[in-house]
């Protein structure tokens, strides 16, 4: 069984981006509000079925090839069902700041939302313009009373001023655990990582095309807003959960993008080669984005000629694979332990 090349997969949204995306997929922009790529996505928006799932060359959903041999593709252990593969990944350009904004935590997602997932997330900086900055977590602690009401005002000014705003350069990696607030300004290119689920509360729907009945996940404020941290994060927190390694020159090994603290939930690792071969990724399900040149993958199931631009899903019965020839890779992965990891939240 080899790789699976899957085709651009643009997402149109609220917010303006999408040219770097369309630069590196080797595709017309169609419109300028296409800032996102979900890239081997088995999971769909929360509010659309039809957008996100990918869809193979030959026209076949992603997700029905997985549920039909979830074993080959993700291994003996299966995820919370048949076509989980534990990991979302996205190319995300934004032209325009996203809005202020929480992700859940498992519990949360378990008792309210019927899913063993919640939504811990991280970036890696592709490329960023002049003081681009990301916003993570508060830099206080806030009275949740007065968040509440700085929320329903739309005080977009009180709530950036209280957040950690951090400069981010190309290879910067970031971890955002969910449930802590965040946003990203515009001129910022990221792949993303997360866990495969679509939940978000908007804090500020105002610069969205949202509206408030829209931004907290059909559950009503008075129950998300409990799944929202009001908890300062310190320097000390904020540089535990930022990465700086991509910054640096890669070589054959894969390396880890992300700190430490990510790989419960999700990996995401890169290397590049020049008339060589990168050391070796052990077997199971990833999404490969090939960066830049060109060569081979090979593993135990075959080998597959990628090229700069092109994604693949890669199925567990691949084997243990290796990049040969002279170019980049970048590699999302699930969560090591998972579906382990998951608790009683998997099923056959």
């Amino acid at each position: 069984m080899i790789p699976v090349l899957l085709p651009p997969n643009p997402v149109q949204h609220f917010y303006r981006g999408g040219d770097r995306i369309a630069a590196l997929r080797g595709i017309e922009q169609l419109t300028d509000h296409q800032p996102e790529e979900w890239l081997g996505a088995t999971v769909s928006r929360f509010d659309d079925a039809s957008t996100g799932p990918a869809v193979t060359e030959g026209g076949i959903v992603l997700r029905d090839l997985v549920s039909a041999d979830p074993e080959s593709w993700i291994g003996p252990v299966p995820g919370r069902d048949r076509g989980d593969v534990g990991i979302l990944v996205k190319l995300l350009d934004a032209r325009q700041r996203l809005p202020v904004h929480v992700h859940p935590p498992r519990d949360f997602a378990a008792r309210h939302l019927d899913c063993p997932y919640g939504k811990t997330e991280a970036w890696y900086v592709l490329d960023a313009d002049a003081d681009c900055a990301v916003y993570v977590g508060w830099n206080t602690d806030l009275d949740r009373d007065e968040l509440d009401r700085r929320r329903d005002a739309q005080d977009s000014e009180w709530m950036l001023a209280h957040m950690n705003r951090l400069v981010v350069r190309e290879g910067t990696g970031v971890l955002v655990p969910a449930g802590t607030a965040h946003a990203i300004d515009g001129g910022i290119f990221v792949a993303e990582v997360q866990e495969p689920t679509d939940f978000s509360i908007l804090l500020e729907w105002s610069v969205t095309t949202s509206t408030r009945e829209e931004s907290h996940l059909d559950l009503g404020f008075d129950t998300v807003m409990p799944a929202v941290s009001t908890a300062r994060l310190s320097p000390d927190g904020l540089a535990g959960l930022t990465s700086e390694v991509g910054a640096r020159p890669g070589g054959a090994e894969f390396r880890s993008l992300l700190p430490v603290a990510a790989d419960p939930y999700f990996r995401l690792s890169d290397a590049t080669v020049r008339s060589a071969a990168t050391s070796v990724r052990p077997a199971g399900f990833a999404v490969v984005l090939v960066t830049e040149g060109s060569g081979e993958l090979v593993g135990a199931g075959g080998r597959i000629p990628v090229a700069k631009g092109e994604a693949f899903a890669v199925p567990h019965a691949f084997g243990d694979w290796r990049l040969v020839g002279d170019g980049s890779v970048l590699v999302g992965e699930p969560g090591a332990g998972w579906p382990g990891t998951l608790g009683d939240g998997g099923i056959a």
